[in-house]
């Protein structure tokens, strides 16, 4: 008898044995599953956006302000990992740049897109002298090309139109790169600061600017968001990054009257703070 009932115990322990491990397999396979993730830091009166494709792509658009985006990058990044595929730099005003000084004395950073326009600026002679000592292969951006990431993702260069680099402007706001990142069915527009006059320029040249996700440009200036310009992007959401009481008024009155006008979701970061939107391809949630 006491063969028998050491056997079926063992014969159960080894069931639940196998039950557990159907467990533990279905728990890793749901932890390996991976989405499109576009994190909108809060790094005050800036911008500074960190992409992560599901096969761990990593792309940072913008630095910010100051080293903050390090904090920010520490915390969606692991602690071992410390290089980034891609660094774009929309253009060179302090609120985009500096924070990228400590970015690349940081990071391994394999790849930089920027227009390559001057500004006469000791910022600007720092990023040149970092970006030379960093080694990273560069890109000048130009309407028409493509970034071709993994799982389908790409991102589409759509301005500037004309090639600046080697011009010097005491304004770069209106040649601030403008992309925009497709996943399957969702997608999001990256809009620099670029004002009226630039969104005036891209719906005159009928680009593609249809998009889930509309990062507002500038800040949600009084000078940037046309009611024809988001008539044409169409986004169920705007993210507007944006420091607590700047001293610019951002975001603008006009600016939120417009985006409420068309139904669309406002987020900020001066009132969410960090703000992560993650696509499967189909569906888009916010955290």
């Amino acid at each position: 008898m006491g063969n028998f009932y050491s056997k079926k115990v063992l014969v159960f322990l080894g069931i639940l044995f196998f039950l557990n491990m159907v467990a533990w397999s279905v728990v890793f396979d749901l932890s390996q599953q991976k989405f499109l993730e576009v994190n909108f830091f809060d790094v005050e009166q800036g911008d500074a956006i960190f992409i992560e494709t599901p096969q761990s792509q990593q792309v940072l658009i913008d630095g910010g302000p100051s080293s903050v985006i390090l904090e920010k990058l520490g915390k969606e990044m692991p602690f071992w990992d410390r290089e980034i595929d891609l660094v774009i730099l929309t253009h060179p005003e302090a609120d985009h740049l500096l924070g990228l000084f400590d970015v690349l004395k940081k990071y391994k950073v394999d790849n930089i897109l920027w227009t390559g326009i001057i500004r006469d600026t000791p910022e600007y002679n720092e990023w040149q002298k970092l970006i030379k000592e960093e080694g990273s292969r560069i890109y000048i951006a130009d309407s028409g090309e493509k970034v071709l990431m993994s799982n389908g993702i790409s991102m589409n260069v759509l301005y500037p139109f004309e090639k600046v680099e080697g011009k010097e402007s005491e304004d770069s706001n209106d040649t601030s790169i403008i992309s925009r990142l497709n996943f399957n069915k969702t997608s999001f527009l990256f809009t620099g600061d670029i004002s009226k006059t630039g969104e005036k320029e891209i719906l005159d040249k009928k680009m593609d600017v249809d998009s889930d996700v509309l990062k507002v440009s500038h800040h949600g200036s009084k000078n940037s968001s046309s009611e024809e310009f988001l008539q044409e992007v169409s986004p169920e959401v705007a993210v507007i990054s944006v420091g607590k009481n700047n001293s610019y008024g951002h975001p603008a009155s006009e600016t939120l009257e417009n985006l409420n006008k068309y139904g669309i979701k406002v987020l900020r970061t001066d009132e969410r703070g960090n703000i992560k939107i993650i696509s499967d391809g189909e569906l888009l949630k916010i955290e």
